[in-house]
């Protein structure tokens, strides 16, 4: 006993008493920002992978297609920056655009949220996560949400094996063609009301492997998605700022 208690003096408390608050280290690539300085537009645009950078109505970065790699940082420190914001989860996918000369935190909007949402989900919530053609960086983050650290289920927020048992769905992956029928029967699994979450870059836009013939993305047709988590892979505390946001009652994130 006494060497326990000894560790724990040392360690001190292992988890996150307030997950809204904590401050993440400045190499940490979270929100990007477009400087007004100056560059060789053309030459931005092409040194990104997934075509998140364009130029069409002013730079413009979509977090949505971005795999932050940080290369267009590396190649024009002067010009992109990412902030170490965490907050990045929206419901308004075209929030996830970032214009040049702007430098504020991503939000929920609150007036787009279901009423069912916060009044059957605000206490309870429970999750299935579908890795739909996924790398499993973030599934492996998101199974970091229920650790000492994080742990997301003292909010009530927990994960469960069966549709049967879920509130919604979480997609992580590109959606591929041999899990596109599987996404589709798991989702139908759920019963209504539900809610409908893309984790990543890859379930948001199809990430390093838009276009590619083996996918099959059909199943986002005409569904209303409840949350985006961008990220590559997503971080813990993006996914359950998000998560708070949209299902509880408060204000802003």
């Amino acid at each position: 006993m006494l060497k326990e208690i000894k560790i724990l003096r040392k360690h001190g408390k292992q988890f996150i008493p307030d997950v809204t608050k904590p401050v993440l280290p400045f190499t940490f690539k979270g929100r990007p920002v477009i400087s007004l300085k100056r560059v060789d537009e053309q030459a931005l645009v092409s040194c990104c992978p997934t075509d998140a950078i364009s130029v069409e109505s002013g730079i413009q970065i979509d977090m949505g297609k971005c795999t932050f790699c940080g290369e267009c940082m590396f190649r024009f420190p002067d010009k992109i920056k990412f902030v170490n914001d965490y907050k990045t989860a929206t419901n308004k996918r075209e929030d996830l655009i970032i214009q040049v000369g702007e430098d504020k935190p991503l939000k929920i909007d609150q007036s787009l949220i279901r009423k069912e949402i916060k009044s059957l989900f605000g206490r309870s919530l429970r999750l299935r996560e579908i890795s739909a053609g996924g790398d499993n960086s973030s599934e492996l983050e998101l199974n970091a949400t229920v650790n000492p650290n994080f742990d997301m289920m003292r909010f009530g927020i927990d994960w469960v094996a069966s549709p049967r048992h879920a509130d919604g769905i979480v997609i992580t992956g590109p959606i591929s063609k041999n899990m596109a029928e599987a996404t589709q029967i798991c989702y139908d699994a759920v019963p209504d009301p539900k809610l409908l979450i893309l984790v990543g870059t890859d379930a948001i836009s199809g990430g390093i492997f838009a276009g590619s013939p083996a996918l099959d993305r059909s199943f986002l047709d005409g569904k209303h998605i409840d949350l985006f988590v961008p990220g590559n892979p997503v971080h813990p505390l993006t996914f359950i700022n998000g998560i708070l946001t949209l299902t509880r009652k408060i204000k802003s994130q």
